[in-house]
């Protein structure tokens, strides 16, 4: 299935496109989004890693991976990429879903509504029973997200972060909590 465009209250959530490399670069080359972030991400970031990333995330795609790609921009605006959010639609992963929004966007509540938004596709058109996130225990944002968005916390994994953590909190996301949770 293809990524479709999600339309929120304040946001569009549009699938990744090369055009995004110059918004991707200049927002997430920034310690203090990529410091939480997997030591799969390179730091110092370099110069091409916004392209590098989208070229090759969208050859996965074509070679037709599960996975989902968004870039968050604002509603109204310009359609700068301000975010990303991916979302694996396999079980066997520990981490199915990753995000990051740049710095200026912070604090606004934009990132649980775009994450509202990507639990409802995968629970109501993909038709998902449950998932897995993960985050550096340092990572109290993306915490707050996560108890905010239906997530149960489950234990720890080993994940390295560039803030030299190793230790990731693990929660599960399921159709019955998400449900439960919009219900009230």
């Amino acid at each position: 299935m293809k990524t479709p465009t999600i339309q929120t209250s304040r946001l569009i959530l549009r699938p990744l496109a090369l055009s995004d490399a110059p918004a991707i670069q200049r927002h997430f080359n920034n310690w203090n989004i990529i410091r939480n972030l997997a030591t799969v991400v390179p730091w110092p970031y370099p110069d091409d890693g916004a392209e590098t990333f989208i070229r090759r995330e969208l050859e996965k795609i074509a070679a037709g991976e599960e996975v989902h790609h968004w870039v968050l921009a604002l509603r109204p605006g310009d359609g700068e990429a301000i975010g990303n959010i991916h979302f694996r639609a396999t079980a066997e992963t520990k981490d199915n879903r990753g995000f990051w929004l740049a710095e200026p966007y912070w604090n606004r509540g934009l990132m649980t509504e775009a994450i509202s938004a990507v639990n409802d596709f995968a629970f109501n058109t993909l038709g998902i029973e449950q998932f897995y996130v993960c985050n550096a225990v340092s990572n109290e944002a993306s915490r707050r997200v996560k108890q905010k968005t239906g997530a149960e916390f489950v234990g720890y994994v080993e994940i390295a972060h560039h803030n030299g953590q190793s230790k990731s909190e693990r929660w599960r996301v399921t159709r019955e909590n998400w449900l439960r949770l919009n219900r009230l």
